[in-house]
């Protein structure tokens, strides 16, 4: 149902639901909140990039599932996607949404969840909640304004609009729009593979600190910014660093 590819230093999870369109039941939630478990604790792994199998990266929730469900189901089903993507957003390692497909309702809030996001031309995005009577409840209502803007997010959320790849662009919602589903994964892992040549401690401890300090006053991120900095200087990769660049030549980060 999830699979877990590593390619060097990377790891490549792909939920493979293409008959569904990737969307979400409870066993895929509980599936691939092992499988993020696992990232989070595995320091070979220093990039994580997720994507789906076939035509869409996920439509989101299992409706069919769903309408099987009491209602006490339905709120373990909300606690569990949402709580799977804050533990995405939360991974140390910085993470990459190669958006395959359409990404609707729970699967733009997945990538939402996600550090980067590179999409495949022809796909749609868009939270489309609302026209099931609902609201995007895994993040996408706190996630989409802090990413876009308050008046744009809320124009997409309230009419549950499908936005196109170039749309999402424009909006700043993805970095990048690439033509093939091959070219989405070869920019996916190139772009990782710029990442992979710094420091993965420094790097882990940047996104600690720029994800922590958007929640504070700028005084208080500062704070935060001095304890991630604290981190790095006893750091064996730090002191190679300097030998490198004293040697004039490439640094062999090891993670320590």
């Amino acid at each position: 149902m999830i699979h877990l590819e590593r390619v060097g230093y990377v790891a490549i999870i792909r939920i493979d639901r293409p008959e569904r369109m990737n969307c979400f039941d409870y066993p895929t939630l509980v599936e691939l909140q092992q499988l993020v478990t696992t990232v989070r604790h595995d320091p070979t792994i220093r990039v994580a990039v997720f994507t789906g199998t076939g035509k869409a990266f996920s439509a989101g929730a299992d409706l069919k599932e769903r309408m099987t469900l009491n209602e006490t189901e339905v709120r373990r089903n909300v606690e569990a996607i949402r709580d799977v993507f804050t533990d995405i957003a939360r991974l140390p390692q910085p993470t990459i949404a190669a958006v395959n497909g359409h990404a609707l309702g729970g699967g733009f809030e997945w990538m939402l969840a996600c550090d980067f996001r590179v999409i495949v031309k022809g796909a749609l995005v868009g939270l489309t909640e609302t026209s099931f009577g609902i609201i995007p409840g895994a993040g996408g209502t706190q996630r989409l304004p802090r990413l876009i803007g308050e008046t744009r997010a809320k124009e997409l959320i309230f009419t549950a609009k499908k936005i196109d790849a170039e749309t999402a662009e424009q909006y700043g919602i993805v970095s990048r729009v690439v033509s093939t589903g091959e070219e989405l994964m070869e920019v996916c892992l190139a772009f990782a593979d710029e990442m992979l040549q710094n420091g993965p401690v420094a790097i882990r401890q940047a996104k600690m600190a720029i994800d922590q300090g958007l929640d504070h006053t700028l005084a208080q991120g500062l704070e935060i910014e001095t304890t991630a900095y604290e981190v790095v200087i006893p750091t064996e990769d730090r002191l190679e660093a300097l030998r490198a660049f004293a040697e004039k030549r490439t640094p062999q980060f090891q993670g320590k």
